[in-house]
């Protein structure tokens, strides 16, 4: 299973229409809006390395009102609970 971090930043008071759509996407396990550089805080999973990627890229970043998005990959090795 992999899981990536994905912030993203979303024009001015959009916020919450880019939440409710980043929250339909299969895949979005959280979002937490967040002060700061970036609007919202997403947590995704799923199968493969690939499946991630496109969530991001096919997804995410193709919702109306995204400016931006950056994405921190975790290393499954490292961390857990």
């Amino acid at each position: 299973m992999e899981i990536a971090f994905v912030l993203v930043k979303c024009e001015v008071a959009h916020e919450m229409d880019v939440m409710r759509d980043v929250l339909k996407i299969d895949g979005v396990k959280e979002a937490h809006g967040t002060y700061g550089m970036y609007d919202i805080f997403v947590k995704v999973q799923g199968q493969t390395h690939k499946i991630v990627s496109d969530i991001v890229t096919k997804q995410i970043r193709k919702i109306p009102h995204v400016v931006s998005t950056s994405t921190l990959s975790t290393i499954p090795e490292q961390g857990g609970k």
